[in-house]
């Protein structure tokens, strides 16, 4: 996994920016001893808090503030590392910052901080990317489950399958040599028993990683329907607040709308449209043409209905142009005028709620179906905030031991899948990597990390 050590010297702000009560500048490299003399006056104690006075080339004061020195490899990088924390004004980190590079040291790349821990063996990658799930995570549940896998919960756990595929891999292919006796010897230490167990435990962490990917990613889902039937109502009655503009007046909504809410913890982005009609106002075709496109970008298409007319022939037809491979599920708003409490109906597999948007009636029931179509499951304890690459990693691996349990009688067949296992199992963790992948992942990390 490790590459070589990288010998510059990087540096950055890592803080957010603005301003703030405290700033950050990070530096990291090899032999950063003597740097830190000439930015400090001298070489402040390893691991140890030191006031001090950050000072420009003529030795005047650009700042004062908190001076950390990491030696390596004992450092977040496994480099020299040193911080400098000051005073958060723009202007003098700018200036500190500017101090750094005189001194030799580049700006670093997004993420290049990391970057280097990963090539360290400080992290693996599963952790690596942990780093910029719990700082761009949106819901508490989320950074929660970063946090784990920061700590090495998934990393343990993809490890844990990698070497008993390795095991098996190597009793199996120490029977290569000797084809007469192999299937024996095979039956004898029920390689086949083996290989189900670890094909069962790799669908269960892809089961819990499909969890942490709702904790990362959430649900898109789309109110859809004719001007007038409440879909603005039910959107500021799931935000808990008035988002968006509510009049008796068809075609108010012109453009999507966006709200982001969370039901256990699971991010629902909320996206309200123009009403679906025949319209002569280009504006308004503007913005229902907007509207077919969200709905075809949907995981979940919510179409409401008018309780009180019922399905008319305009929704049949709306209904009718909604993607086919998109979870869709009815709503009929406004019961509370018909003094209907809210139910739920299924029929040939298609769902329809009754709700009013106004009083909150059936909104419960609306929150435990978008979770059901999410594929939530309760208990998020053991989730891990899983990439699409994650997912993709397990589905391959899942599907290469499937096609080994085809192969048993075959030995050579069946080494050649445990192989390309072993292979896409290790790439979530690191161990079979490109570097075309590493740079496009850290690439996304924000600068100063």
């Amino acid at each position: 996994m490790a590459g070589k050590r990288p010998a510059e010297l990087i540096a950055a702000i890592a803080t957010a920016h603005g301003r703030g009560g405290i700033g950050v500048v990070r530096l990291s490299g090899l032999d950063l001893g003597s740097i830190a003399g000439l930015l400090t006056g001298s070489i402040p104690k390893p691991r140890v808090a030191t006031l001090t006075h950050f000072l420009d080339a003529a030795g005047e004061g650009i700042d004062q503030g908190i001076a950390l020195y990491f030696p390596a490899p004992h450092s977040y990088t496994g480099e020299d590392v040193l911080e400098l924390q000051g005073h958060g004004g723009p202007v003098v980190l700018q200036l500190l910052l500017q101090r750094c590079l005189e001194l030799g040291a580049r700006l670093a790349e997004p993420g290049e901080f990391t970057r280097r821990a990963y090539l360290n063996d400080k992290l693996d990658l599963v952790q690596a990317e942990a780093v910029a799930d719990l700082i761009e995570a949106a819901t508490a549940a989320a950074a929660r489950s970063a946090a784990r896998a920061l700590a090495g919960t998934f990393s343990r756990a993809a490890h844990g399958l990698v070497e008993r595929l390795i095991a098996l891999r190597m009793l199996i292919e120490a029977t290569l040599d000797f084809p007469e006796e192999g299937i024996d010897f095979l039956q004898q230490a029920d390689a086949v028993g083996q290989l189900a167990a670890l094909a069962g435990d790799v669908s269960q962490l892809l089961c819990r990683a499909r969890q942490g990917s709702l904790l990362r990613n959430g649900l898109h889902v789309v109110l859809a329907g004719q001007p007038n039937v409440g879909k603005s109502s039910l959107l500021n009655r799931l935000a808990g607040e008035e988002r968006a503009i509510v009049t008796a007046v068809p075609g108010t909504t012109r453009d999507a709308l966006r709200e982001t809410i969370q039901i256990c913890g699971i991010p629902l982005h909320i996206i309200d449209t123009a009403g679906l009609r025949e319209s002569e106002d280009e504006v308004e075709r503007i913005g229902i043409a907007r509207s077919w496109e969200e709905i075809a970008r949907a995981d979940v298409v919510l179409q409401l209905l008018d309780a009180w007319t019922g399905t008319t022939l305009a929704d049949q037809e709306i209904a009718a142009r909604l993607p086919k491979n998109v979870e869709k599920i009815a709503l009929f708003n406004k019961c509370d005028l018909m003094n209907h409490p809210g139910r739920r109906e299924e029929r040939d597999g298609q769902v329809a709620l009754w709700l009013s948007a106004k009083t909150g009636e059936g909104i419960e029931a609306l929150e435990k179906e978008l979770l059901r179509v999410a594929g939530w499951q309760a208990g998020t304890e053991d989730v891990f905030l899983a990439r699409e690459r994650h997912l993709a990693a397990l589905e391959k691996t899942l599907a290469y031991l499937q096609a080994a349990q085809t192969q048993s009688s075959r030995v050579e067949l069946f080494a050649e899948e445990l192989r390309l296992a072993q292979e896409a199992l290790g790439g979530i963790t690191g161990e079979f990597t490109p570097d075309e992948l590493l740079g496009e992942i850290f690439s996304r990390f924000c600068i100063g990390k």
